[in-house]
């Protein structure tokens, strides 16, 4: 990848002119898919390449500002061609090079794999003319698109947009204002052009412990009788190796996706539409080859909530696409472990819910959440057990197939109906027998040591309309894994577009238009001006709602915008949801105005640098400017307070004045010590010393330290603990306290290992007297944090066959802590710092 200018060479140029164009190319024997890489015809005149870009947003993206430079081309020069006399100093250079640059570029065209490509028609040279088309800003084309559409976005965006369906109509990048105000209107008409159909969707979930697939995957894929229209498969625990875990990297992917695609339906044909993998947490969707082309807008995207919120070894992966007029999402979670850990089961989902955001083919929209979507599957290995009941007794209830009174005592029923989880979504009765936990290669019960309770782990839910479940099953014929594979095959009604009655819906809206009086100014009314967040914490979520309600004549949009050299509309520590939309005439939209300080922003709100304080521009296109205040207090933490800062402190950070704070501060960044501020300094951070000593007597033998988050609520408690010195005991499971230690070295402004040591560690990473040397040079403080956090290391290894800790996991989760880089990472810097850091772990620290 190029990093910098020197990275890439210059081979030709083809200027963007009259005689510029770009089309999608495919063979019309290729299998239908959606989601697949784009392949590309660029023109100029007698040159020509063929380009294969990746699918996603960064190609949309790129076509349309191709597409946008064609038009501004055309309408600066209408009457003569364009001279590019910028051009001139590359001619020589460029004309040396163009014969070498099909050729240079010819290895971008790869063979497409057997899963396929989109299935699309090759335009006329007489098309080409027209340029890039909104299809070719997609990665799958939208049926019944006339020739006609490709001009019109080369045409003004004041002139009138008649596309030939809804779907066309909503996947137009960059609207205007009018185009905003159709799309609304035939939103709020869905229902007088549209119709629905019924689809049908196998659903199908597995853990598969790490194993490798040793059986055919039919009996579980092709359970029905019929071929259903799509396939959506979520497999859990795909690879448990540390290096899956650590680097997010197993040879497992392409043999579980070998076995699904030779385990489905054999009476249909099928188009692999896409992947997304976390870690073990694997997602795939198939379609029927006849409906491919009826997909579009196609994304996917992944949260991982394992520790410090990012690990992937919990956490959830989703790929949302449009198919025909539905927009639908599905979703594959494995969420939080063990029978008593229902409320981190529940964090996880909500995690999921707020993280898992889809950006949009228009970048003027806010980005999609979940539950944004008209239809939501959900499916995975839930984690929620059965409880309140002995492992006999539940075993008992089994064999009598009292599945009903069973049910009874499973958390996730329980918790949907406390409304903590799922709400508005269904899940089908449950005729079937718990799906975990059994001996691996076997339909036996857990028969180990630890003779795990039977539970309905795997589970599948819905949400939407119009859906209907045929099945919901397990399949005790695979053996595997210590899980069953589960199953549900839904029908799904569609909503299809009506062209005629689409016709007259867009015609009403465009005459009901053209009687509006352009003329009118848009007005908002606001709920209120200033917002006042009293005593902010670290890593608290604290949020206030303004209401806009548009009180003028005419629909409007509006948008935060940046004011004078600022680069964002909002100090970072701050967000408004959605920062900008558009409101029909006497419509309603709710702004939610978050406040959230993270590692990123506490430093400088710490140390007083900057405050809760900032003014928001809320602009109205065609209309005036309206300014919001947002207000408050930063109470300050030692999350984001240095190291040298601390050990200066003698009392809690709560109880010190902000200006010795401030002092404190400014002495940690080479300033000289100022003798009526500190004493001597502590040789520790008291908060470490805290959160160590509370770790190593409670929790040297607890199973998955550093592996398995704490709770946000617990964490928040600590934090108080810290800060106030109040009690003297931490709170909160052991979990949440190493969760808040590994929190705490990320949020230090620097690291243990200072920045402008990162890179000769990397040199040295390889000879372990030579890391020493660098140990050596920290500050005394930074020194001793660094061997005192060593050590307690060295003492968790110890007893590994309790704790399941090993000398990788840990060198990997606190090297990247303790060695930091001031940039983004490679995979190499962080397998050196790994290394880097090991050495102090296995070696002799005398």
């Amino acid at each position: 990848m190029a990093i910098t200018g020197d990275d890439v060479s210059l081979d030709g140029i083809m200027p963007i002119s009259y005689d510029f164009a770009v089309v999608e190319v495919s063979s019309p024997d290729e299998l239908a898919v959606v989601g697949a890489d784009t392949r590309l015809r660029v023109t100029f005149l007698n040159e020509e390449l063929e380009l294969r870009l990746p699918f996603g947003s960064h190609t949309r993206l790129f076509l349309s500002e191709v597409n946008k430079a064609w038009s501004d081309a055309c309408q600066q020069y209408p009457a003569a061609e364009p001279r590019f006399e910028w051009l001139s100093k590359y001619r020589r250079k460029a004309t040396a090079a163009r014969g070498s640059l099909k050729q240079s570029l010819s290895p971008l065209v790869e063979p497409l794999s057997k899963f396929g490509h989109n299935r699309k028609s090759e335009r006329s040279q007489t098309a080409e003319r027209s340029g890039p088309t909104v299809e070719d800003t997609r990665s799958s084309g939208v049926p019944g698109s006339p020739g006609s559409e490709a001009r019109s976005l080369h045409e003004d965006r004041n002139d009138r947009v008649q596309p030939t369906n809804k779907n066309q109509m909503l996947a137009l990048p960059q609207f205007g204002l009018r185009d905003n105000l159709i799309r609304c209107e035939l939103l709020k008409n869905e229902d007088v052009y549209t119709y629905l159909e019924n689809f049908s969707f196998f659903l199908g979930t597995y853990n598969v412990n790490g194993q490798t697939p040793k059986e055919s995957l039919r009996p579980w894929l092709a359970s029905t009788a019929d071929p259903p229209d799509f396939y959506c498969v979520g497999f859990q625990e795909l690879d448990l190796s540390k290096e899956a875990f650590i680097f997010n990297d197993t040879p497992k992917e392409p043999e579980w996706m070998k076995a699904v695609f030779d385990g489905l339906h054999p009476g249909g044909k099928y188009a692999f539409v896409k992947h997304v993998r976390l870690v073990g947490i694997m997602l795939l969707c198939f379609v029927k080859t006849e409906h491919a082309e009826h997909l579009s807008e196609v994304e996917a995207e992944t949260v991982g909530t394992g520790i410090m919120g990012r690990m992937g070894n919990k956490g959830g992966v989703a790929v949302r696409f449009r198919f025909h007029n539905s927009n639908i999402c599905l979703v594959n979670s494995h969420l939080a472990a063990h029978i008593e850990e229902y409320e981190r089961r529940n964090q996880d989902y909500r995690e999921i819910c707020s993280r898992m955001q889809f950006r949009q083919q228009d970048s003027d929209l806010p980005a999609l959440t979940i539950m944004k979507h008209n239809i939501v599957l959900w499916l995975g290995d839930l984690n929620y057990r059965i409880s309140n009941l002995e492992v006999d007794q539940v075993k008992d209830m089994i064999s009598k197939k009292d599945f009903e009174g069973l049910h009874a005592f499973d958390q996730l029923k329980r918790q949907i109906d406390e409304e903590a989880v799922f709400e508005g979504f269904t899940e089908g009765e449950i005729d079937f027998q718990p799906t975990y936990k059994y001996d691996t290669g076997s339909s036996q019960w857990d028969s180990s040591e630890k003779c795990r309770v039977p539970a309905w782990c795997d589970r599948i839910l819905w949400r939407g309309k119009n859906i209907r479940q045929l099945h919901y099953r397990s399949h005790m014929d695979l053996k595997t894994s210590d899980h069953k594979p589960v199953s549900s095959l839904l029908e799904i009604g569609i909503k299809l577009v009506n062209e005629d009655s689409y016709k007259r819906t867009f015609e009403e809206i465009v005459r009901t238009l053209d009687k509006m009086e352009n003329e009118c100014i848009p007005s908002v009314s606001l709920s209120q001006r200033e917002f006042q967040f009293k005593d902010v914490k670290f890593m608290q979520h604290r949020s206030e709602t303004l209401t806009i309600h548009n009180d003028g004549q005419v629909p409007c949009q509006f948008e935060f915008i940046q004011k004078l050299d600022e680069p964002a509309y909002c100090k970072p520590w701050l967000t408004a949801n959605p920062h900008k939309g558009f409101l029909a005439q006497g419509a309603s939209v709710d702004i939610e105005f978050e406040v959230f300080v993270n590692r990123f922003t506490a430093p400088q709100l710490n140390s007083g640098l900057q405050q809760i304080e900032d003014i928001l521009v809320l602009h109205l296109d065609r209309g005036k400017d309206y300014f919001i205040s947002v207000m408050g207090n930063y109470l300050p933490s030692c999350f984001g307070t240095s190291i040298q800062a601390l050990c200066h402190l003698r009392e809690a950070i709560q109880e010190m004045p902000l200006d010795t704070i401030q002092k404190l501060t400014s002495m940690s960044t080479g300033e000289e010590s100022n003798s009526s501020v500190t004493d001597v300094p502590r040789d520790l951070p008291k908060e470490i010393c805290m959160m160590v000593d509370h770790l190593y007597r409670n929790a040297s033998k607890q199973e998955d330290l550093f592996q398995q988050p704490g709770l946000r609520s617990e964490f928040e408690e600590i934090r108080d603990c810290l800060d106030t010195g109040e009690p003297d005991s931490l709170p909160g499971s052991n979990h949440s306290v190493a969760e808040a230690l590994l929190l705490f070295l990320d949020a230090l402004p620097e690291p243990v290992v200072p920045y402008h040591l990162y890179k000769q560690c990397l040199e040295c990473c390889s000879d372990y007297g030579q890391c020493k040397q660098v140990i050596s040079m920290l500050p005394q403080c930074h020194k001793n944090v660094f061997n005192s956090l060593t050590e307690f290391l060295r003492e968790l290894l110890k007893h590994s066959p309790q704790n399941h800790l090993d000398v990788n996991i840990l060198a990997t989760i606190f090297a990247a802590l303790m060695l930091r880089s001031s940039t983004k990472q490679d995979l190499s810097q962080k397998r050196k710092i790994q290394e880097f850091y090991q050495h102090f772990l296995t070696e002799d620290l005398s």
